[in-house]
Parts: C-alpha cells; sequence; structure tokens
C-alpha cells in the first residue's frame, strides 16, 4: 500500500471557517493515524475572490492548533510549488490535452450571452439551465463553431474558457468511505469550465492534477464537494489516472444550533458565538470576527469539540488528548448526518481542560486578561484566586468580571438582595459580625468561618437572611467561590473597609 498522504486545501478568500478546521483535523488525524503526510496545499487560483492575509491567517490557525503541515508553502516538500498559482502551466497543459483527446472544449460564450441563455430558458419553463449535452450544440463553442474555427479566433484573441465534454446517458459509480456507493446520471451534469478566462483553473482541473503529481491517496473534504465528485471521477478516466484516484470521504455538514442550515459565518453574530478559530478584522465592521481563541477557548478543547462533530469513537468516552484522538481515529467512524454546532458543549469541553490545568498553569492562561483589564495584584495572591476560580471559569475572559472583587472596590452590588436583606435586624447582625470579625489575630479561613457560622448558630438566625448580604458586602454578588476563602485571600483590613463601605451604600439603596 502507498503511504498514505492527505491534504487540506483551502482557498485563501477570507478567515477559515470552523468547519474547515475540522476538515484539516480529520486529514491531520487519519494521517498521523496511519504515519502518513499532512499537506497544506493553498488553492488560490480564483484570483477575483482572493483576499490579502488569507493564507497567513489560515497557516496562524493551524499554529494555534497545533496542526502544523508535513509539506506546504512554508515548510517546503518534494511535491511543490504548494501555491496553486505557481503552478499555472501545469493546468493550462492539461487543459489543452483534455481537448485534443476530446473530452474537452473551447467556449467563447460571453457572459453577457449566458445571462441572456439562461433568462431565456427559464422563461420556456426550463429551470436551472444547464450548459451541458442537451444545450452545448447550440451554443458558442468549438463543437458547434469546429476546431479550425476556434483556433482563429484564439489566434485573433478571443476571450475563451475550457469546458468539460460530459458524456450522455452514463452511471458514474464511485466509492465514498462514508456514504458507501454513490451514484451519478450524467445526464444531470453540466459541462464543468475547468480552465478560465484568465488562464487559470477552476478547483475541478487543479485539485485533480495535484492531486495526482502530490500522490494523494485519500481526499477527506467537505459534503459540498460530493456532487462535483462525478465530474472529477470523469476527469482521472479520461486523464488516465484511475489507478492512482485516490479514495474519497465526504464529511457531514456542520448545521446551525438550531439544527437546520448549515453553519455560516453570519450565525456567530447571530447567536453570539465563534465561528473562527482566531479573529478576523474585514474591510467593514459587519465583517469583523471575534476567534475561538479571543472568545477563551483552549486549542485543545477545541480540537477536542470538533473532532466529535461528526465523528464517534463508538463509546460514551468525550475527553481527548491529541494523540488519543489520533490513536482512536477512523474515517469509517464518520457519521453521515450533519453535526450540530452546539456552543454550550464546547464551551463544557473548555472547562473540563481548565479544570485539568495545574493553579500555576491557569494563573498564566489568566494574567494577561487581568494586565488587560489594568487590575492591581500581588502575584502571591493569584495562585490562591487561581485555585478558588479556576472551577467557576468556562472561557478566560469570564474571569475579569467574576474575579474583579478581589482587585478592585469598583463593583455593582445586586441591589435586589439589598432591598430585601438590608433591614431589621438583619442589618444590626451583619454590623455585629463585621465588629467580631475585626477582632481576629490570625484571619485565615477558619477562623473566620468559625466566628461567622458560630454567631449566626447561637442567635439562632437563618443563614438565608445574613449570608447573602455577607456576600454581597464583600464581593457585590451573591454568587462566587467560598466566602470565607475569599475573605482571607482579600485579607482583613480589605474585608472591613469593605463592609464598612457597604453599609452607607446598602443605606442609600434602601432609603
Amino acid at each position: 500500500m502507498n503511504k498514505i498522504r492527505v491534504r487540506f486545501a483551502p482557498s485563501p478568500t477570507g478567515p477559515l471557517h470552523i468547519g474547515g478546521v475540522r476538515t484539516a483535523l480529520y486529514n491531520y488525524l487519519f494521517a498521523k493515524k496511519n504515519n502518513g503526510t499532512f499537506i497544506l496545499r493553498i488553492e488560490d487560483t480564483d484570483q477575483t475572490r482572493f483576499v490579502p492575509g488569507a493564507e497567513e491567517y489560515i497557516k496562524k490557525s493551524l499554529t494555534w492548533l497545533g496542526m502544523s503541515p508535513d509539506e506546504g508553502p512554508d515548510q517546503g516538500g518534494e511535491y511543490g510549488p504548494y501555491r496553486q498559482s505557481e503552478r499555472k502551466e501545469l493546468y493550462a497543459r492539461y487543459a489543452e490535452k483534455l481537448v485534443d483527446m476530446g473530452y474537452a472544449y473551447y467556449a467563447f460564450d460571453t457572459p453577457e450571452e449566458l445571462d441572456k441563455w439562461r433568462e431565456a430558458m427559464t422563461a420556456q419553463g426550463v429551470h436551472s439551465p444547464k450548459y451541458d449535452h442537451s444545450t452545448r450544440l447550440s451554443m458558442n463553442n468549438s463543437l458547434k463553431l469546429g476546431k479550425e474555427r476556434a483556433l482563429e479566433m484564439i489566434n485573433a484573441g478571443v476571450p475563451y474558457v475550457i469546458r468539460l465534454k460530459v458524456p450522455e446517458n452514463e452511471t458514474i459509480v464511485f466509492n465514498d468511505i462514508v456514504r458507501g456507493t454513490v451514484k451519478f446520471n450524467s445526464n444531470e451534469l453540466d459541462d464543468k469550465v475547468i480552465l478560465k478566462g484568465d488562464g487559470l483553473p477552476t478547483y475541478h482541473l487543479a485539485n485533480i492534477v495535484d492531486d495526482h503529481y502530490m500522490k494523494i491517496t485519500h481526499v477527506i473534504r467537505g459534503e459540498e464537494w460530493l456532487s462535483s465528485t462525478a465530474h472529477h471521477v470523469l476527469l482521472y478516466r479520461y486523464l488516465c489516472w484511475d489507478d492512482s484516484k485516490p479514495q474519497f470521504a465526504h464529511l457531514p455538514l456542520l448545521l446551525k444550533p438550531v439544527g437546520k442550515g448549515k453553519l455560516s459565518k453570519r450565525d456567530g453574530a447571530k447567536f453570539g458565538f465563534p465561528v473562527f478559530p482566531l479573529s478576523w478584522n474585514g474591510d467593514n465592521p459587519e465583517d469583523n470576527f471575534t476567534g475561538f481563541k479571543e472568545f477563551g477557548f483552549l486549542p485543545e478543547a477545541t480540537i477536542n469539540f470538533l473532532a466529535l462533530l461528526g465523528w464517534n469513537p463508538g463509546d460514551d468516552r468525550e475527553m481527548f488528548e491529541i494523540n488519543e484522538l489520533i490513536e482512536a481515529f477512523s474515517l469509517d467512524k464518520i457519521v453521515k448526518s450533519g453535526a450540530r454546532f452546539n456552543i454550550e458543549k464546547a464551551k463544557w469541553f473548555n472547562q473540563q481542560y481548565l479544570l485539568g490545568k495545574t493553579d500555576k498553569e491557569f494563573v498564566e492562561l489568566i494574567l494577561p486578561y487581568i494586565e488587560n483589564a489594568d487590575f492591581e495584584y500581588e502575584k502571591e495572591s493569584l495562585l490562591k484566586i487561581a485555585k478558588l476560580m479556576k472551577p467557576r471559569i468556562e472561557l478566560l475572559p469570564e474571569i475579569v468580571d467574576k474575579a474583579k472583587f478581589f482587585f478592585t472596590d469598583d463593583f455593582d452590588f445586586e441591589e435586589k438582595i439589598v432591598r430585601k436583606k438590608w433591614k431589621s435586624p438583619n442589618n444590626e447582625h451583619v454590623i455585629e459580625i463585621r465588629n467580631k470579625l475585626e477582632g481576629i489575630e490570625n484571619f485565615d479561613k477558619k477562623s473566620i468561618e468559625t466566628i461567622i457560622k458560630g454567631y449566626i448558630e447561637n442567635n439562632n438566625l437563618s443563614f438565608g437572611n445574613i449570608f447573602p448580604l455577607l456576600r454581597v458586602a464583600v464581593t457585590g454578588t451573591t454568587k462566587g467561590p467560598d466566602l470565607f476563602e475569599t475573605m482571607e485571600i482579600l485579607g482583613k483590613n480589605k474585608v472591613l473597609s469593605r463592609f464598612d463601605a457597604a453599609f452607607d451604600r446598602f443605606e442609600r439603596i434602601v432609603s
């Protein structure tokens, strides 16, 4: 068996969608599982849609996720160059060869002529008119004009494209690792353009030629390419490359959170979650997107989450380190049906990975957010804060709001609780607890807990009336980590000053 060689072949037309990241991941896992080669190929032949910076974005995304290619534009390799724009002459040669063999033809129809033709066909009741076996002889191409006339037009500088000549009345069959046997009736296929007027190929020709020359053994790509694979099978046959044709595996769609329709880049803005690995700033504000990284996801959590969107390990296991994913991965466990994008599940994965970090590692992760918020902190306190806050964080930026009270006195109060609870005799008891805390010499968790719980129990008070007021006074909220540990970290002076400031504020709230 030939050595496994797979490629991830994105187009640099904008930021890399998370569906593309999953495609890259499955290629990467399959290559590593089989001691194969993972290739990055930049398919930049559509110059009209080329976006500056997109290629670098793709590379940075793969690097962040830990999926560095074995071969690619930066890594080089035996089968380069790895940008299609640098292989232009190769595609033109094969397009001309297909014409010479009778499997393709020159077409001179202008965009305006094609638009008029489609309008006329639609007016006649033909829905989605196709340039195919039934219409090609009525069009402006070398099949109708004759080869001699076509060459005269080409020599005279008349713009043209080259189209694939799809046969009539043929069933095109191929095997898909995910979907099994797939069949297409050739009468349902159009004569795809394989070489454009600018001399660059379309995806259909370019990916066939490149996959052949780069000795690709498996093509693992999105479901949207399934319908085009019949054309690709024809091209392999026409170019006498059937014996080296790769195996196909078409991945299920990533669906919107509601479960209907393909996940789009606009869904992120609509539902408030990322659909790109890294942030992207476009030419317009509506084309600015926050990435998984900037949203606060760890790369390993992102990988784990994506791996299970369309692949089933065969049991109930959910947590996989990358080496475990490589070991467990196989193409035959990819499911056919679309996978619903569940951002809450993604957050759950992220939290699991955060919980797996040591307190020191967690500090390193949250420190940029703390510093960016201009919070003042003592290094010796950060480890204690990290230990206390780690179970309460799903996304890294949450540390700024959820742990704000550790770093500043400028935080909001839950006024609803104050209005409900700050009244006699609750307020007198809370003030008395504050005074008793002032008398503690060793201001640690155990001493604080003893004073507060002892006072509440000795006076037959309700924890539900007293404890929320203590929490709000110190942290502004009834939610948060253990209050006694929080008070120990803040220290005696800070806690007492918080109580004093809070009592004044409480009075203003209820007055």
